[in-house]
C-alpha cells in the first residue's frame, strides 16, 4: 500500500464539495493511511460528522474549546502528530483566514500552528475564484509554500454555472499527496510507458456510434499506478467521463484508428498496457448527416469494416515496446480464450477478466482477474481496480529488472 503508515490531517471546509471529501478519505486509507478529520461548522451543513468519523475510523475534531479535545492542547497535538494536512475543499474563505493568519476556529488554528507540508484543494464558485482578493490570497499562500491542486474547469453544483472553481478529483489528490509523501524506491524511473484506456466510439452518423461498456476506471488506474513507481507515462483515452490521472500526460482520442495512430506515434517506449476495449468494427461509410427513420422503412442496413487491431500491431512492430501487456475481456472459456490471444497478438501477458453482465466489472470498482504468460497462470484475487493497478505495476517493474 503506496501511504501505509502515513498520518493525514483532513480539514473539510463548507462547501457542496463537501461531499468529494468522503470518497477521499476512502481513498487514503484503502492505501493504508491514517485519517485524522477536522469539520469546519460550515462543513457540518454538507456532510455529517457521523459519516466522516465511520469512513477515516477516527473521533472527527470540531471544537476549538472542547473540554475533551483541549485538556492537552490539542490543536497543537493535531497540527504536529501528522505527515501531511490536507485542506479539501478549501472555501475562499478559509484560504483568507491562512494568508491572514487569522485563527478563530479549530481548523484555522490548527493550520496557523502546523510545521508540516499543506496542500489545499480549493472549491467554490467561479466568479469567487477569480476575484483579486481570492487572487492575492492564493499568491501569498504559494509564497508561503503552501501547495495547491486545482481547481478545475467545469460546471458548478450548485449554481449550474460552468468555469474555474471545481474541486479536484479525489483521485487526483490522492496522488498528488503520494508525490509529497513518497519515501519508497522508484523501479520505474527512466521508463517510458504506453497505455491505452476506455472505449472507441465509431461513429454512424453524427449522432451515433457503436461503442461498449468501458468505464476507464481499469486502464486510468494502471496509467497512475505506473507513474508512482517513476515511469514517465503516456495515457491514450478513449472517451471517459472520469479525470485524468495526476502526473500522467493524456491523449484524448475517438475512434480505434486515432487511437492507434496516437500509440505508434509514441513508440519506441519500454512498456506498453493496452487496457482498452477497442471496438472491433467500424461502419464502414459513416453517414454525413443524421440517418432519419421514415414510416414504413426497413432499418438500414450497416456495412461494417474490420477495425485496427492495435495490440497485434504493437506486438508484431519494429519498435515493439520491452514489455507488451494485453487485456482479454472475456464472458466465457476466459483462460482459454486468454492464452490463445497471448499468441495471437504477440503479448508478453494477458490480464483477463470474466466481464459477464453478472460479474459488474464493466464500469464497476472491482475486478477479478488471471495473470497469462508463456510461463504459466496466476489468478489473483478479487480486489478494486486500483489494488489491481499497484500489483501490476509492481509486476511489470519485476519483470524489466529481470531482463
Amino acid at each position: 500500500m503506496t501511504l501505509s503508515g502515513k498520518r493525514v490531517l483532513l480539514i473539510i471546509s463548507g462547501g457542496i464539495a463537501a461531499y468529494k471529501s468522503l470518497d477521499l478519505i476512502r481513498r487514503l486509507r484503502e492505501r493504508g493511511a491514517s485519517v485524522r478529520p477536522i469539520m469546519t461548522a460550515s462543513a457540518q451543513e454538507f456532510i455529517t460528522p457521523l459519516a466522516v468519523g465511520a469512513l477515516a475510523a477516527s473521533h472527527v475534531y470540531l471544537d476549538l474549546f472542547s473540554r475533551e479535545d483541549e485538556q492537552d492542547v490539542g490543536h497543537i497535538r493535531l497540527a504536529r502528530e501528522c505527515d501531511l494536512i490536507v485542506v479539501a475543499p478549501a472555501t475562499a474563505n478559509v484560504m483568507a483566514k491562512m494568508a491572514q493568519g487569522l485563527a478563530e476556529d479549530l481548523a484555522s488554528t490548527v493550520l496557523l500552528a502546523a510545521d508540516r507540508p499543506v496542500l489545499v484543494a480549493p472549491a467554490m464558485n467561479p466568479k469567487m475564484w477569480a476575484h483579486p482578493a481570492t487572487q492575492r490570497n492564493v499568491a501569498t499562500l504559494k509564497q508561503d509554500g503552501i501547495h495547491f491542486i486545482g481547481p478545475k474547469a467545469g460546471e458548478m453544483a450548485e449554481s449550474g454555472e460552468s468555469g474555474m472553481g471545481r474541486m479536484a478529483e479525489p483521485l487526483e489528490i490522492v496522488a498528488t499527496i503520494e508525490a509529497m509523501l513518497e519515501d519508497q524506491p522508484k523501479p520505474l524511473k527512466g521508463r517510458t510507458a504506453i497505455v491505452t484506456s476506455g472505449p472507441t466510439h465509431e461513429p454512424i452518423d453524427p449522432v451515433r456510434y457503436i461503442a461498449n461498456r468501458s468505464s476507464g476506471k481499469q486502464g486510468h488506474a494502471i496509467a497512475s499506478a505506473l507513474a508512482s513507481l517513476g515511469a514517465d507515462v503516456t495515457l491514450v483515452s478513449g472517451p471517459v467521463i472520469i479525470a485524468d490521472p495526476a502526473g500522467v500526460k493524456t491523449i484524448h482520442v475517438e475512434r480505434a484508428e486515432e487511437m492507434r495512430d496516437a500509440v505508434l506515434s509514441l513508440l519506441p517506449a519500454d512498456i506498453a498496457v493496452m487496457v482498452a476495449a477497442v471496438a472491433d468494427w467500424r461502419v464502414a461509410s459513416a453517414s454525413g448527416q443524421k440517418i432519419k427513420k421514415q414510416p414504413g422503412d426497413a432499418p438500414p442496413s450497416l456495412v461494417l469494416a474490420e477495425n485496427p487491431d492495435i495490440l497485434k500491431t504493437v506486438g508484431h512492430h519494429e519498435k515493439r515496446p520491452r514489455l507488451v501487456i494485453g487485456f482479454a475481456a472475456e464472458t466465457q472459456n476466459v483462460e482459454d480464450n486468454g492464452r490463445a490471444k497471448l499468441a495471437r497478438k504477440g503479448a508478453d501477458l494477458i490480464v483477463a477478466n470474466d466481464v459477464s453482465p453478472e460479474t459488474g466489472i464493466m464500469g464497476g470498482e472491482r475486478n477479478h482477474v488471471t495473470l497469462i504468460s508463456q510461463d504459466g497462470t496466476e489468478h489473483w484475487p478479487d480486489m478494486d481496480k486500483n489494488s489491481v493497478a499497484e500489483q501490476l505495476a509492481r509486476k511489470i517493474a519485476s519483470l524489466l529488472a529481470l531482463s
